[in-house]
């Protein structure tokens, strides 16, 4: 059953720029969904609906049983949680527990859950031991546990992550894996704007490529990276993976390093 359901959505900001043309896309409970896409594409515009930041100027956006142009943002906020791209916009909080803390408390959680919800979301992320710092002291990576931290421990049903390994290393992104396979567990649906191709492949069994303010395709990994009309029509390139399997000759459809490690074994042992 869908949670989130776009129908027919348009969006126009009041300058009179078009920012999204007929968008019908529908997103179950627990599902995990890639939005990807050139800058301009209406990809964050898309989000930001969701989450009720912003409302359709033409068409409808449910989310549950509630229709967005019916409730406040802070009422959708409820439900669909967004970490936005750059940390420095969403953290105001002089020390790393209070930001984190602050949704939670806000959303009129008991005492005890409060404390539960901050410390689970603390741990999750990595920052229990920077939980006094403040979070401008912190490098730009870490902030951006910071905010995703804010958002879980507000618990809601939705978490919109956008371009989250922007600025990550190695352990950034092991972090992230982490956090998505929890958030999996809890049965929340999670939402990921990105450009980090190989994260969408290795993390993301749904894609949707969105493209001149339009969806393009809506797909499984290696019908979205085998398929030279999507990829020219939406301005994109496969995964690193993908180019090297083709310069290979191995078979389509191999877009992690672990498929292509696998396929070349079989072929050297066959």
């Amino acid at each position: 059953m869908s949670y989130l359901k776009l129908q027919n959505v348009s969006f126009s900001y009041p300058d009179g720029t078009r920012a999204l043309e007929n968008l019908t896309l529908d997103i179950h409970g627990g599902q995990r969904v890639a939005i990807i896409g050139q800058n301009g594409a209406g990809k964050t515009t898309a989000v930001k609906l969701m989450n009720g930041l912003l409302k359709p100027t033409e068409g409808t956006v449910h989310v549950g049983d509630w229709d967005t142009k019916d409730y406040t943002t802070a009422q959708v906020s409820r439900k669909v949680g967004y970490v936005f791209q750059n940390p420095d916009d969403q953290i105001f909080h002089n020390d790393v527990e209070s930001e984190v803390r602050f949704g939670p408390k806000n959303m009129g959680f008991e005492p005890e859950r409060v404390d539960e919800l901050t410390e689970w979301a603390l741990k999750l992320c990595g920052i229990y031991e920077a939980k006094e710092e403040n979070p401008y002291n912190l490098p730009y990576s870490t902030r951006k546990f910071v905010t995703i931290a804010s958002v879980l421990a507000m618990d809601s049903d939705v978490i919109i992550l956008d371009e989250p390994t922007a600025g990550q290393d190695k352990i950034g992104l092991k972090r992230l894996e982490n956090i998505l396979d929890n958030l999996q567990e809890k049965g929340k649906t999670v939402v990921t704007i990105t450009h980090d191709m190989e994260f969408v492949t290795e993390h993301f069994k749904r894609i949707v490529v969105m493209a001149n303010r339009r969806l393009v395709s809506d797909d499984d990994a290696p019908q979205i990276f085998y398929n030279h009309e999507v990829l020219e029509k939406s301005m994109l390139k496969p995964p690193a993976v993908a180019s090297m399997a083709k310069l290979l000759g191995l078979q389509e459809g191999i877009l992690t390093k672990q498929e292509m490690i696998t396929t070349i074994i079989k072929r050297l042992s066959s």
